[in-house]
């Protein structure tokens, strides 16, 4: 009996010591399963802080059923709420742009055909507001076990502020390449105006009176001055030409402008000018107006795409510094362009001077136009202003003020050129234009000699006694900069005058810049003489 009931006892003493490390055991498990838990939580607390400090959306595509899932962004970057129609491929496939839709949906397939584990594209996404976010998206796909694509998981980032960056770059290295382009050929353009202006001189000093043969002349003469307003256009684009503010008439400005204004505009859109009947002058430079109402024909242009009237208005009005409030009070001409196009809202209006701001895509609006239209007005003195109104048109009136008029030129008889009998030495590399600076001073009593590159000229230097050298910037062999250096330290008491179809070379090019007289092309006769002599006379005022 004692023997069952010390039995009993151990045995009982068994299953609580069993039943103590069963209590400890599941005690562990618990404390083990509750730390796999709190790390995993942890671990899906980092993941999602990592992924909102991104600021990014991130869709989870099943590939099988074609579900789609928005864990995050949807919302803070697409600007969509959650919904069920979100929540299929369908949807994120009609938000892209029509022009990169088929693009972006034939690179996806490839990625999923091959055994590729990452992907990426740039697209154009729609907002829920309408305007569409340039996104650049990385995505890992998931595999299953014989290597079938079953999950797409992607991050879309927002990179539309540095695509417009890359743009901006893109368009800035264009236009300066367009402006180097540019500038060329208004240089070579220079040398044979130069020329048709120096021969079209020397002959109408030859024919006498007033017969066809010197109307003719003066009618090509008179062309070829505009073709170098022309070229000063070219150069003012490219940044080469200095900018010089003339007495001008109004009505004739806008007269010349009425032909290149109806080539810009098309066959839908006439022109109406309304100019008024007595003539007034501005002081302006005739390239930078002539900038000005390009643009704003232009813009008239983009605002009537179905065609419409574009009217250029002059007229003189007096002001008494308060309409508009920015003008003193004074005399002004009041140039208007007005069309009958699309029209403004009130928030367009308010920011249509901010440099950058356009209406237009990247493709047809660098946000200068108006900007520039605005700073070229303000420094002659003017103002700009702006009305309009949705579906009645623009009216853009520019105010500068009324100048007396230039006196009158004596065309009765031509001016006596100045003439001389020192040498001189003409070192250009076109035939044309060194011809006729050398006829036109050999006519004028000096002796002249000629050269066609820079190695010859010094030759015909270290071997003469030359008074002036006039020179070309753009050389065959150097640039004609070097070059008057090397006459300083060679042939200090030799002057030197540079000539060129445009103007920054005398800084960009060498060291001479200020200290020595310049001519720009295309230059006439009387230009020649004048400057040569103005060179020639410094030496004995020095």
């Amino acid at each position: 009996m004692r023997a069952t009931t010390a039995t009993h006892i151990q045995t009982r003493r068994q299953q609580k010591a069993a039943r103590k490390n069963s209590h400890l055991c599941k005690s562990n498990e618990n404390k083990r399963q509750t730390s796999r838990k709190t790390a995993a939580t942890k671990s899906a607390d980092h993941y999602q802080l990592v992924a909102r400090a991104t600021r990014d959306a991130i869709r989870d595509w099943d590939l099988t059923s074609g579900a789609l899932i928005w864990p995050q962004g949807l919302d803070s970057l697409l600007g969509y709420s959650p919904g069920a129609s979100h929540h299929t491929i369908a949807f994120w496939q009609q938000q892209i742009h029509r022009e990169d839709r088929s693009r972006i949906a034939a690179s996806i397939r490839e990625a999923i055909k091959s055994k590729a584990e990452h992907w990426s594209g740039e697209y154009r996404f729609r907002h829920a507001k309408g305007h569409y976010l340039q996104l650049l998206e990385r995505a890992l796909l998931v595999r299953d076990k014989n290597g079938r694509a079953v999950r797409f998981v992607g991050t879309l980032m927002d990179v539309t502020a540095r695509k417009q960056l890359r743009d901006q770059l893109s368009h800035s290295q264009k236009m300066e390449a367009f402006g180097q382009l540019a500038g060329g050929v208004a240089h070579d353009f220079n040398n044979f105006l130069t020329a048709i202006l120096g021969y079209s001189d020397l002959l109408v000093a030859e024919i006498p009176g007033r017969g066809t043969g010197a109307k003719y002349l003066s009618e090509i003469r008179s062309a070829a001055g505009r073709a170098a307003s022309l070229t000063r256009q070219l150069l003012t684009f490219s940044r080469r030409q200095p900018l010089e503010p003339r007495v001008l008439e109004v009505n004739t400005l806008i007269h010349n402008l009425e032909r290149s204004i109806l080539r810009l505009l098309g066959e839908n859109i006439s022109v109406l000018c309304e100019l008024m009947p007595e003539k007034r002058h501005i002081k302006v430079d005739p390239d930078q107006f002539t900038q000005i109402i390009i643009n704003l024909a232009v813009n008239a242009r983009d605002a009537m795409p179905a065609g419409g009237t574009l009217v250029l208005k002059t007229e003189t009005i007096s002001t008494n510094g308060k309409s508009p409030p920015e003008l003193p009070s004074g005399k002004y001409v009041r140039i208007s362009v007005i069309d009958n196009g699309m029209g403004m809202t009130q928030e367009v209006k308010e920011h249509l001077f901010e440099p950058f701001f356009t209406t237009k895509d990247d493709r047809h609006g660098s946000g200068l136009g108006l900007a520039t239209c605005y700073g070229i007005v303000g420094q002659s003195g003017g103002h700009i202003t702006i009305e309009s109104e949705l579906a009645k048109g623009t009216a853009v009136r520019i105010y500068l003020p009324e100048v007396a008029a230039p006196p009158a030129a004596d065309y009765r008889k031509r001016p006596k050129l100045p003439s001389g009998t020192e040498t001189i030495l003409v070192v250009e590399d076109d035939i044309s234009v060194r011809h006729v600076a050398v006829r036109t001073l050999r006519m004028l009593g000096y002796n002249v000699l000629e050269a066609f590159r820079a190695d010859e000229a010094k030759r015909l230097i270290e071997n003469t006694a030359i008074n002036l050298v006039v020179s070309d910037i753009v050389l065959p062999d150097m640039s004609g900069c070097d070059f008057a250096d090397w006459m300083r330290i060679n042939s200090p008491s030799t002057q030197i005058l540079l000539t060129s179809g445009y103007l920054p070379e005398m800084t960009t090019i060498g060291t001479p810049s200020s200290d020595l007289p310049f001519l720009s092309k295309p230059f006439d006769p009387q230009q020649l003489a004048e400057t040569v002599r103005a060179s020639l006379d410094a030496v004995v005022l020095t």
